[in-house]
C-alpha cells in the first residue's frame, strides 16, 4: 500500500509528531511502532537515518491500516491535522532554467536576440537542445529558514512589488551521495516532495552591479519563501520521476499544468551533477526547477489575497494564502 511521511502538531500537545499518511488517515509515529532503540525521537530525518529498519515496519503499518479500514484505532484524519514544514535540510540546491518550454517563454518574453516570437522560440530550443546534450544543469542555493509548511500564510514582503511563484519537485536526498555518476544517483534519492519557490523578480538583476548578474540570494530567501510539503513521498512509489504533473491553480485559475518529462536535466541528473560539487547528505533538498507558468509569463504577479493551490503527481496539495506585510 502506497504511503507518504508527514510532520504535524499534535491535536492534544501542540508538539511536533510525524506520521506515517495512507488513504487520507494518519498513524503517529513512536520509536516502537518503528522499531528502533528506545527513546530515539521520531522525525523524517530518523526515518531516513534507519530506513533498514524503519522500512518494512511503515510497510507493515500502511497495510494493516489497509486491512483494518477507516476505524483503524490510533489513526488520525489528515484533513483535521496541522501541517508542519516536513523536514530540515542542512542543504538546499536549487536548479534555475531547467524546464524546456519555460526558458523558450522566457526567451519570447525578455526578447532574447530579436526576431519574431516564433524565430526566438525557434532559436532558443535549438539552444536548449545543445545544451541538454553537452552542458551541465544551472544550481544556487536555498536557505532553510525561507521554508515554511505547505499551509501556511505567504506575507509578501513591503520590499519588493514583484512577487512569484514557481511550483516544483524537491528530491528528498536519503543517503550520502559525493561524484556519484547519473546511473547511481537515483539510489541516494529517499522521496520526493513539493516545493514553492517564491521569487521576488526586481531584485533579481543587480541594477547597481550588472556585471555580476544575479542577486538569487536576496530575491529568493525571505522568511516563508519555500513553501514545502505536506508530503514526503517514498521514492519507492515515484515509478518515474520524469512522469509527474506540476500543477499550480491561482484563486482557481490553472497557471501552471506540465509534466516533469519537459525538464532540461532529469532528477538523476541533477542529483549526480550536484553531487561532483560538493557531498549531498542525508534530509538534503534537490529542487528539479519550475515549468512553464509562472507570473512573469503571464504578467500577473502575487498580490494581497490570493490563493496559490498546488498539486503535483503524489505529493498531496498545497493551499498558501498570500498577505501582504504592509496590511499585516
Amino acid at each position: 500500500m502506497t504511503y507518504a511521511l508527514i510532520t504535524f502538531a499534535d491535536p492534544a500537545t501542540g508538539e511536533s509528531r510525524t506520521g506515517l499518511e495512507t488513504g487520507g488517515r494518519v498513524l503517529p509515529l513512536t520509536a516502537e511502532n518503528l522499531a528502533l532503540p528506545g527513546g530515539t525521537p521520531v522525525s523524517i530525518e530518523t526515518i531516513i537515518e534507519h530506513w533498514d529498519t524503519a522500512e518494512p515496519q511503515l510497510d507493515r503499518l500502511a497495510g494493516e491500516a489497509g486491512q483494518a479500514g477507516t476505524g483503524a484505532e490510533g489513526w488520525l484524519d489528515f484533513t483535521e491535522l496541522k501541517v508542519l514544514v516536513p523536514l530540515r535540510p542542512q542543504q538546499i540546491l536549487q536548479a534555475g532554467a531547467n524546464y524546456r518550454k519555460h526558458v523558450i517563454d522566457l526567451a519570447v518574453a525578455h526578447r532574447d536576440g530579436g526576431g519574431t516570437d516564433e524565430e526566438i522560440r525557434e532559436r532558443t530550443a535549438e539552444i536548449m537542445d545543445k545544451r541538454a546534450a553537452e552542458g551541465t544543469p544551472y544550481f544556487f542555493i536555498g536557505l532553510p529558514t525561507a521554508m515554511a509548511s505547505a499551509t501556511e500564510d505567504l506575507i509578501l514582503p513591503a520590499s519588493g512589488r514583484s512577487h512569484d511563484w514557481e511550483l516544483e519537485v524537491a528530491a528528498v536526498i536519503g543517503s550520502r551521495a559525493f561524484r556519484v555518476s547519473p546511473e547511481e544517483a537515483l539510489d541516494h534519492v529517499f522521496g520526493y516532495t513539493m516545493v514553492n519557490d517564491i521569487t521576488t523578480r526586481e531584485f533579481v538583476f543587480r541594477k547597481d552591479m550588472p556585471a555580476i548578474g544575479s542577486d538569487w540570494f536576496r530575491a529568493k530567501n525571505a522568511p516563508g519563501f519555500l513553501p514545502t510539503g505536506p508530503l514526503v513521498l517514498p521514492a519507492k512509489f515515484v515509478e518515474d520521476p520524469q512522469d509527474l504533473k506540476v500543477t499550480l491553480r491561482l484563486n482557481g485559475e490553472t497557471m501552471q499544468d506540465e509534466s516533469t518529462s519537459d525538464m532540461i536535466f532529469t532528477v538523476a541528473q541533477l542529483v549526480s551533477h550536484a553531487s561532483q560539487q560538493m557531498p549531498l547528505l542525508p534530509g538534503d533538498l534537490i529542487l528539479t526547477g519550475s515549468p512553464a507558468g509562472n507570473g512573469a509569463h503571464w504578467g500577473r504577479l502575487l498580490r494581497d489575497g490570493d490563493v496559490m493551490e498546488g498539486e503535483i503527481t503524489g505529493l498531496g496539495t498545497q493551499l498558501v494564502r498570500c498577505k501582504d506585510e504592509v496590511a499585516q
